[in-house]
């Protein structure tokens, strides 16, 4: 007896990954899927688990700033089976390279983002302590460290 494999609508695989129907269209147009996507009754798309975790990869390689074109290189390799797995490890070296420079610059942005949310929350709370109105604020730029050349407020 063969197995029955559950099928989803596109509605439901929207629901269920967060992607609008027209994103999954495009994603669809575009080659992203490494099956292709079955039609039921009527032409409508019909889904498997396995296209949803297929989807699961794609959104986090997206959200990690993977170009679509590499992205489609990618779904074509994984389509075509083994025996290319050299250039799939070649193509994730070069994205998480990519991460991993972008994560550096993150960690900068935070870094100063952090430094200025403390000033200024010192300053608010020197500001509620202080006994006088005649306390002088800091001119633009005089809040940022000298670590920190040609940033300014």
């Amino acid at each position: 007896m063969a197995e029955v494999t559950a099928t989803l609508s596109i509605g439901q695989v929207a629901e269920r990954t967060g992607l609008s129907v027209h994103a999954l269209r495009f994603y669809e147009q575009q080659g992203v899927f490494v099956s292709p996507v079955r039609r039921g009754p009527g032409g409508r798309r019909s889904y498997t688990e396995d296209d949803v975790d297929w989807l699961g990869v794609c959104i986090i390689l997206r959200a990690s700033g993977m170009p679509l074109p590499a992205l489609r290189r990618y779904a074509d390799l994984v389509r075509e089976g083994a025996g290319n797995e050299e250039e799939r490890l070649a193509l994730l070296r070069e994205h998480h390279g990519q991460v991993t420079s972008q994560l550096g610059r993150l960690t900068q942005c935070l870094d100063l983002i952090t430094f200025k949310v403390g000033v200024y929350e010192d300053l608010l709370d020197q500001d509620r302590h202080a006994a006088g109105p005649g306390r002088r604020r800091p001119s633009v730029g005089e809040d940022v460290p000298a670590s920190r050349p040609g940033t300014s407020a």
